[in-house]
């Protein structure tokens, strides 16, 4: 069966350094016209596999394949995968248009193409600038350039929202979306779970060097949001008493918020009614991704703080 252009296949990675397994039997693949996050704990594996992917590093199993080819094999890696690596990766005294210029050139890519995505990525006006005097946020935009100065059709992303300011991150967002839908593979590492939440469709989620879940973004959602009641009452501990009594699991979100288990949200209206402990709402509790990935990963922290708990002594 003949590989998609723009296909990323994972298959298998094994990766050590001295004692530290990184990555361990790691396997997944992305496939064209949709936006992926790879997101996993600090240490995870993320970084060693993009590496791999793109020649950096060799594994110690495994392969990691573009378009049926390791990196090594692809005769023009610019027109076929864009990285965007280390965005502070730059000659300080070289100015945006000229660090674009030289990756052109060693491609044969046209002059027009490197002011074509200097406006695609909103640096017009500095792009005659030296790189030294650029902000965090505009070299990502420049390093977002340099990925797509071949026309590629894979991008693989990591942190891209790091330093960008509100109206950056608004444009990110948008971006990432119109490459999918002109059919690009686009594999983005973020922390940021509330930009993910906006802008993947599609998650891998890893730990200690294996898959931890390889799912859409909604359906991931949909499984961690479960049959969950959120519910506001100024009688916390009250309603965390007779809820409990009644069988279900309770946990405080807030000073006045609760997450409820078990019964439905008619079912919890009737029972602290029937107790005469106010409320002010009670709806069907919607997950946010990051607390989706927090349930997912929390096996898998290799760096974690205890628990900050509100004054009453309720974990939050």
């Amino acid at each position: 069966m003949d590989t998609i252009e723009g296909t990323v296949q994972v298959k298998g990675l094994h990766k050590r350094f001295g004692s530290v397994t990184a990555l361990d039997g790691l396997s997944f693949t992305l496939t064209p016209g949709q936006v992926t996050g790879f997101v996993g704990p600090n240490g995870a594996g993320k970084s060693t596999t993009l590496r791999i992917v793109l020649g950096l590093d060799s594994a110690d199993g495994g392969e990691a394949l573009i378009s049926g080819r390791p990196y090594r094999a692809l005769h023009t890696p610019l027109h076929e995968v864009g990285a965007l690596l280390d965005a502070a990766a730059l000659h300080p005294s070289r100015s945006g248009r000229d660090h674009l210029l030289w990756l052109a050139h060693s491609h044969r890519i046209p002059v027009r193409r490197v002011d074509e995505v200097i406006e695609q990525v909103g640096l017009t006006s500095a792009a005659r600038r030296r790189t030294g005097g650029y902000s965090l946020g505009m070299r990502q935009r420049l390093g977002i350039a340099a990925a797509l100065l071949g026309d590629p059709p894979v991008l693989l992303l990591d942190e891209p929202v790091n330093g960008l300011d509100p109206e950056g991150i608004r444009w990110i967002r948008g971006f990432l979306r119109s490459l999918a839908r002109e059919g690009r593979t686009v594999l983005v590492s973020s922390h940021l779970m509330s930009e993910l939440e906006d802008s993947a469709d599609h998650l891998v989620v890893i730990g200690r060097g294996r898959v931890i879940a390889d799912t859409s973004v909604r359906e991931l959602l949909a499984a961690a949001s479960g049959d969950r009641v959120a519910l506001r009452t100024s009688a916390r501990t009250d309603a965390m008493t007779v809820l409990a009594a009644a069988g279900a699991t309770v946990a405080a979100t807030g000073r006045d918020t609760l997450t409820v288990s078990g019964p439905s949200a008619e079912k919890v209206v009737q029972l602290l009614s029937a107790a005469g402990v106010p409320f002010s709402e009670v709806s069907g509790h919607r997950a946010t991704l990051e607390e989706a990935y927090m349930e997912l990963t929390g096996d898998s922290l290799e760096f974690a703080a205890p628990p900050m708990t509100t004054e009453e002594g309720a974990a939050l």
